[in-house]
């Protein structure tokens, strides 16, 4: 085994402990299957409309009903990226935001995004988010979805210390996501996704 293939099992075997999913792929154009075969499985988003097995009025009742649909926000793709990725949300049935997040803050089922890098001692994923559109979609959805291009996997975090230091020279913020959001500051009980995605999905891009 490759130096390289042991540091791509070391980051699949860690970030399955925290609970991602990891999965190889060889296309973007299977990054963008996958992601339609598992939106189509989930149940549609409801935070638009939280509090529903609450007593709400008739009104509220019927608006809540009409939140079938399925959202997924993917805001930082080139244009051929984000065109293709459309062309299948519209086979599919799925509606597919690619700005003005801030205008729609729950019911997303699925972000979409690439990561900068991954680092195998911890199975972490690092993205660079240079604008408030990836940093909120990567926080607001059920699901996050991110393709992490093989070559991109380093073995700690020690190795990202000249990449880290450009990223703050231009004052933008990086991410270091390890799983799905978790938290057992609730009366000591583990929760998942109170403060981020129910799950997260890693691609490994063949590169």
């Amino acid at each position: 085994m490759t130096a390289k293939a042991e540091s791509v099992k070391l980051f699949t075997d860690k970030a399955g402990l925290a609970s991602a999913v990891v999965t190889e792929i060889s296309s973007m154009d299977e990054a963008y299957k996958y992601t339609m075969d598992l939106c189509g499985k989930k149940e549609a988003c409801k935070l638009l409309v939280s509090g529903c097995e609450q007593n709400l009025s008739n009104k509220a009742e019927q608006f809540c009903a009409t939140k079938t649909g399925k959202t997924i926000v993917a805001p930082a793709l080139t244009d051929k990226e984000s065109a293709a990725l459309e062309k299948e949300c519209e086979e599919n049935g799925f509606a597919l935001l690619k700005d003005s997040v801030r205008n729609h803050l729950g019911g997303i089922d699925i972000a979409f995004s690439y990561a900068d890098r991954g680092i195998s001692e911890t199975g972490t994923i690092v993205l660079n988010c240079p604008s408030e559109e990836l940093r909120l979609a990567t926080m607001i959805s059920e699901v996050h979805v991110a393709v992490l291009p093989k070559s991109q996997i380093v073995d700690n975090s020690y190795d990202l210390e000249s990449w880290m230091e450009g990223n703050m020279m231009e004052g933008n913020y990086t991410a270091f996501i390890t799983g799905p959001s978790r938290t057992a500051d609730i009366e000591r009980v583990l929760a998942i996704g109170v403060h981020g995605p129910l799950e997260l999905h890693i691609l490994l891009l063949e590169d």
